[in-house]
């Protein structure tokens, strides 16, 4: 009998050619050169990854020819596959909208995201509208939520998340050298109030302000890290169970023991 692979979970740490979308998916497609995955897997690319974490909107934004929405769109048609990458688009008063966007198997638009929480220590508010509604997608059994970089720091919106029916929370990110010990923490800190898989894909190398450590991770429901992708460039990928995912919950179910009155009414972002 034919064995069939459980679609991976993959993330994409790479190295972004500052302000070049064209060099920096020909470096996509050279770290995926020689890599399969099970058709129907979803594989994530960091935050704004086809030009770095740059405030020049208008050298970055898509424009009519949406040459990264493009890219990302022919990518999981090619490989069926979905595939979930960081892009920036311009917001009707002309600040730049720090967006996911979500293709499926067959190359079709499947969600948006815009990350509600600009970087205002990194000037991000200035230059960036934040976003006003959390996004939820079907993924291989899962209910997966996105997220952009500086919202890790925001406890509430996965909470919410997870009220909603998330169990798989991905941050996409640009997070800097100085800060790694908060970005691995708050990945797990996320994984384990919520009871959820939780997968941040960083960049590594460096732009002309910081550098990066990568450090990408893959961490269960339990707080444990199944996967830290390391300094460098590459792939990094699981088959998450969310069968286990279940049982945790069942076995121990905190969530069940949130207390209504300190929720409030649902936020309205």
């Amino acid at each position: 009998m034919t064995q069939y692979l459980r679609p991976f979970l993959v993330g994409l740490q790479l190295d972004i050619a500052w302000e070049d979308k064209a060099v920096t998916h020909e470096r996509v497609r050279d770290l995926l050169e020689g890599q399969a995955f099970p058709r129907g897997s979803l594989l994530a690319l960091p935050e704004m990854f086809s030009t770095g974490f740059s405030m020049n909107v208008p050298a970055i934004a898509e424009g009519p020819d949406r040459p990264t929405e493009h890219f990302l769109s022919s990518l999981a048609a090619e490989r069926g596959i979905f595939v979930l990458g960081g892009v920036v688009n311009r917001a009707p008063d002309g600040r730049g909208r720090n967006e996911a966007r979500l293709y499926g198997p067959e190359g079709e638009e499947r969600l948006r995201y815009q990350k509600i929480h600009p970087f205002r220590y990194g000037g991000e508010t200035s230059y960036f509208e934040p976003g006003s509604q959390l996004a939820l997608f079907e993924w291989n059994g899962f209910h997966a939520a996105p997220f952009i970089c500086y919202d890790l720091r925001f406890p509430e919106v996965f909470r919410q998340s997870v009220r909603d029916g998330a169990d798989l929370l991905i941050v996409i990110a640009n997070w800097p050298r100085p800060r790694e010990e908060h970005w691995m923490a708050l990945l797990k800190a996320r994984a384990i109030e919520n009871q959820s898989y939780v997968m941040g894909v960083n960049r590594c190398g460096s732009d002309p302000n910081v550098s990066y450590s990568g450090r990408s991770q893959i961490i269960g429901p339990r707080g444990n890290i199944l996967v830290d992708a390391g300094e460098g460039e590459g792939l990094f990928h699981i088959s998450p169970d969310r069968d286990d995912l279940i049982a945790y919950r069942a076995e121990f179910p905190a969530l069940v023991d949130i207390n209504p009155a300190f929720l409030g009414e649902r936020m309205e972002l």
